[in-house]
């Protein structure tokens, strides 16, 4: 990538409910004063959408950095790369040969060291994905605000930070699979926020303006999903993904949030099941009900059942409260459904 770092677009749909505001603000709080902020929670909880909103308010160019097992230390600071040979033959007297090689390489900056000589915004996206050993660089980076180069680098052997270098890490909780144990040393230079369980009304504004569904639509979609989490917690949670899942669907197809409606009940059905529960008939029996499904344990989710009577809540004060909560959070309350399948539900609604 050079030295050139990214420049990051306002987010126009990033979502202002109290919930984000307050972390945003004591995340800006530190960052301007220098200090590395760390965002940890749970897969889906905002925490790279709120770290790239976060580089963009620092207005700096930005550095991405995307955790992985097969880090190195010179994938952060550099190598070289390529030889190059360079062979030098002279004859000037015609019976004597005189032959010099010389054998070369390029220095190539790694994306840190980069982001320290220019004073880029590091966004050090899933970090703990990558092996302790591979960040040792940052440590005194955070601390001493000093690079160290490797012996196989020309000229000077460290660097010192660039003033303006700021540094922002997101991690998923130990548990999860592929991920490595944090070291005490690099979280001890951190300033580390939780990111949770996010409230409704957040929740609620992010489904709508990330999929353009009606209010009242996603009024119910996310009232589902978050009944889901209550009545089936797992080990790691749900994320706000599920309800952006089922919502992006319904608005692309055309069709509403109605629990009697065999197509949103199975949708719910293969979202919320998804990972765990449909692998097994008890699980499948549990998430198809959670849904207003009624299904024999023994049978596959895909095969169609008997299902409870339909039931049609009252939707007004949802709409009303949805809207309400987009309103403050400042999206838009629902866009058009994309043409072809809209098309697809008028010619539905003229056959029936």
């Amino acid at each position: 990538m050079g030295s050139r770092g990214l420049t990051i677009e306002p987010q126009v749909q990033f979502v202002q409910t109290p919930y984000f505001q307050h972390l945003i603000e004591r995340s800006l709080t530190y960052l301007k004063a220098g200090v590395p902020v760390h965002l940890q929670g749970p897969s889906g909880t905002g925490k790279t959408t709120c770290a790239l909103h976060l580089a963009q308010m620092l207005a700096r160019p930005v550095v991405l950095i995307y955790g992985n097992d097969q880090f190195s230390p010179a994938d952060l600071v550099g190598r070289h790369f390529g030889l190059r040979r360079k062979v030098l033959i002279d004859q000037y007297i015609h019976s004597v040969e005189r032959r010099e090689e010389e054998i070369d390489s390029d220095w190539v900056d790694g994306r840190l060291l980069a982001a320290c000589k220019e004073g880029y915004i590091v966004v050090y996206d899933e970090f703990s994905r990558s092996r302790p050993e591979a960040n040792n660089a940052l440590l005194s980076v955070l601390e001493e605000r000093v690079l160290e180069l490797p012996a196989t680098h020309r000229g000077d052997k460290y660097i010192r930070v660039h003033p303006e270098f700021r540094a922002i890490f997101t991690s998923n909780p130990d548990e999860y699979a592929g991920v490595h144990g944090r070291p005490d040393a690099l979280m001890d230079r951190l300033i580390s926020i939780d990111l949770g369980a996010m409230d409704e009304a957040s929740e609620l504004a992010i489904t709508i303006a990330k999929t353009g569904i009606g209010a009242a639509d996603a009024a119910t979609v996310v009232d589902t999903v978050r009944r889901y989490r209550r009545q089936f917690p797992t080990r790691l949670g749900h994320s706000v993904r599920a309800s952006l899942l089922i919502a992006a669907v319904l608005h692309a197809a055309g069709r509403t949030a109605e629990p009697g409606d065999p197509f949103f009940e199975q949708l719910c059905a293969d979202v919320l099941g998804a990972g765990h529960a449909h692998r097994n008939a008890e699980g499948a029996g549990e998430v198809a009900r959670s849904a207003g499904i009624r299904r024999d344990p023994a049978k596959d989710l895909s095969r169609p059942t008997d299902r409870e009577p339909a039931r049609t809540p009252e939707k007004e004060p949802a709409r009303a409260a949805a809207a309400e909560v987009a309103r403050q959070a400042g999206v838009e309350t629902a866009r058009p459904a994309h043409p072809e399948f809209a098309r697809g539900a008028e010619r539905q609604t003229s056959r029936d």
